[in-house]
């Protein structure tokens, strides 16, 4: 029997730090900005926005060469923790649709919705909905490959970046693959690039024409891999390593709120929205803790959590007034969060 075609998606995050910091600070989207260490300690580039990359800054470039060839760049340190968060948010989104995902950076991830029975199982549209929900709850673009296997939804997800998504269906996999640079297979660097070149190797088609044993006696164990990729081979498994933490949603206003009977006034729909997400992933025996979240309109966010073992709306409301009193501004972000243990547990968790 024919074992049944996988569903594979890469998501990646687009320009991933810079677009957490344009994210929170919108005056920057119009800017050149990067993020990476200071010109003056020899720093370098780890991530830069578009209109960056239209000077030519690029990741890992010295940050003075950076400078040179954008000098009105602006430059910002990272902030790691800042970041982790957002990835922890939009891994959480992705399972949602499977636990078989698995994680390369902070930024970019693998899943396997070969199973998935959202959306009657169409990775197409998995992959459209994960990408607009990333932008309403998290605040950043997200492109997608959708591919039969990791290598091609690994390409395609590059395909039409920024914020894009490209298909390869199982029946265009021969006539994609052939048309790629081996630059671009999984595995090949600037030296084996350069060997393949000199062999009249330019791209997939003419690799084609390489036998298996002839490609073991010029590249050793590479040469397999150089077989099976060209013919858009690619048997690895998507490998999950983290269990689901917590489940959350979030909501950024277009207008501030001003006081906190604005903010109150908001909790029954953020509530609604988190019940459903609970209930949407099967955790509400496994709440450990209740958590909310305030971003205040200059930017400065504050953290409120208690322990708790199911949803409830009046503590949500506490933990608002609570947080809200820190500095008593207007709000422009309010999320509802909830921790979760590994299995459940029978004792009764004090509320605070």
């Amino acid at each position: 029997m024919k074992p049944a075609q996988r569903k594979i998606i890469h998501c990646d995050c687009d320009c991933f730090y810079a677009s957490v910091e344009m994210r929170d600070d919108p005056r920057l989207r119009e800017l050149p900005l990067a993020i990476g260490g200071q010109a003056d300690q020899r720093g370098v580039i780890a991530t830069c926005n578009y209109v960056a990359r239209k000077f030519g800054v690029r990741s890992a470039m010295p940050t003075s060469q950076a400078l040179k060839r954008c000098p009105d760049l602006v430059v910002m340190r990272p902030n790691m923790e800042k970041y982790r968060l957002a990835s922890r948010k939009i891994l959480d989104i992705y399972r949602d649709y499977t636990e078989l995902v698995e994680p390369l950076s902070l930024d970019e991830a693998y899943l396997d919705v070969s199973s998935a029975k959202q959306l009657h199982g169409s990775a197409t549209r998995i992959a459209q909905e994960i990408r607009q929900r990333v932008f309403a709850d998290v605040g950043i673009t997200v492109s997608a490959g959708v591919a039969p296997n990791k290598f091609l939804a690994k390409i395609a997800s590059d395909w039409n970046k920024p914020d894009g998504m490209y298909v390869i269906l199982p029946e265009q996999v021969e006539g994609f693959v052939k048309q790629l640079e081996v630059a671009r297979l999984f595995g090949v660097g600037k030296v084996t690039a350069n060997k393949l070149h000199q062999l009249g190797i330019r791209t997939c088609e003419d690799l084609l024409q390489w036998s298996l044993p002839d490609l073991l006696k010029q590249f050793g164990k590479l040469g397999a891999s150089l077989f099976s990729l060209c013919r858009g081979i690619d048997e690895r498994a998507v490998v999950s390593s983290h269990a689901r933490k917590s489940v959350s949603i979030e909501e950024t206003y277009t207008h501030d709120l001003l006081d906190f009977q604005h903010c109150i006034a908001e909790l029954p729909v953020l509530y609604a929205s988190l019940q459903k997400q609970v209930e949407r992933t099967g955790s509400a025996n496994l709440i450990h803790k209740l958590n909310i979240k305030i971003r205040f309109n200059d930017f400065k966010q504050t953290t409120v959590e208690c322990r708790a073992n199911q949803l409830d709306q009046q503590v949500f409301a506490d933990l608002l007034q609570i947080g809200y009193q820190r500095k008593q501004l207007p709000v422009r972000l309010i999320g509802l969060g909830i921790s979760l243990c590994e299995e459940k547990n029978d004792e009764q968790l004090p509320l605070f």
